[in-house]
């Protein structure tokens, strides 16, 4: 099968389509043909090997895991012993490392059927930043009716789901983004937007019940500045950052852990973790018009170095997409 495969850290040049073998499902997995897949910062993190001491868990000199790719849209191949409620030729969507290929190997509980009323373009683009704004807001945050939300990097891959999810259960939302994005996210439902050019919004004066930071670019005391004096901050790290880093926004999460006991805010961070019952939440709020996704562009799986760059330089609206 084609598959795009990193052997060392280093620049989207590194990454080369090559024929290699089929994965083959086991216990508790199942086969999925890819037909479409999508970009996430997550990707880039691995293509560097940043921040430099994740590299303990990816590998010290090169990355474990060889096969690029986690957002993945297709159909069940083979269906591995102990799976239950999937079966061959069900179009199914999910995360799994390696997702970048024509053929995927996925746990069980990760995959589950994808949106009816989605091409599966538009569902690869939805699995781990859905389920990542899905976490942080419901499960982090707690968010509710008439809580006020602001999402730090509102016209990224996660952050244009967070937007939607927070409107979806009735907050009111503000988006922070840059100029040429605030139209994208007025349309996804923010009652408020703030372009970062012109105003910075932990210096702007007014408080939040929850910020949730999908960017890592203020100090943990200009975020806090921005939440109310009980309210919630919730911590993402999951940026694509300019250069190379030792500690990356782990340095953040760390005086996160020194702070949080000592003050009246929650101090938090998002545990993003993939499961078939969230990918049917968000296939529930697909299928019911409260969260679309939206895709800036799609690429050809042996063009995946060059939509890599546009993730990195152009620093890419929503999601980019692969179509295998």
């Amino acid at each position: 099968m084609r598959a795009v495969v990193q052997d060392r850290y280093g620049s989207a040049d590194t990454l080369e389509v090559r024929e290699v073998d089929p994965p083959v499902p086991a216990a508790g997995e199942v086969l999925v043909r890819v037909h479409a897949a999508a970009l996430n910062a997550y990707d880039w993190h691995f293509l560097h090997g940043d921040p430099k001491i994740a590299r303990l868990v990816m590998g010290l000199r090169a990355p474990k895991a060889r096969i690029r790719g986690r957002d993945f849209a297709g159909r069940v191949e083979t269906v591995g012993a102990g799976v239950e409620g999937l079966r061959p030729g069900d179009e199914v969507y999910g995360e799994a490392d390696g997702a970048f290929a024509e053929f995927v190997c996925a746990a069980g509980d990760a995959v589950g059927p994808k949106p009816a009323g989605l091409s599966f373009e538009e569902a690869a683009a939805v699995p781990l930043a859905a389920n990542t704004a899905l976490i942080g807001l419901r499960d982090v945050a707690g968010v509710g009716a008439g809580r006020t939300v602001l999402v730090n990097g509102a016209s990224g891959g996660v952050g244009t789901f967070a937007v939607q999810l927070a409107k979806a259960f009735g907050a009111e939302v503000t988006g922070v983004c840059s100029t040429r994005n605030v139209d994208l996210v007025r349309s996804l439902g923010a009652d408020h937007v703030i372009d970062y050019t012109r105003q910075d919004f932990t210096r702007a004066g007014r408080r939040y019940e929850v910020v949730l930071d999908l960017v890592g670019n203020h100090s943990l005391g200009a975020f806090r500045r921005a939440v109310t004096p009980t309210g919630t901050l919730v911590l993402s790290g999951g940026g694509v950052f300019e250069g190379g880093s030792l500690v990356g926004p782990m340095g953040l999460f760390l005086k996160r852990r020194l702070v949080s006991p000592f003050v009246r805010q929650r101090l938090l961070e998002l545990p993003a973790r993939p499961s078939r019952a969230n990918l049917a939440t968000l296939r529930e709020l697909v299928d019911s018009g409260k969260i679309t996704p939206v895709v800036d562009r799609t690429y050809p799986l042996n063009e995946v170095p060059e939509a890599m760059r546009y993730l990195e330089v152009e620093h890419a609206r929503a999601k980019v997409v692969v179509t295998v």
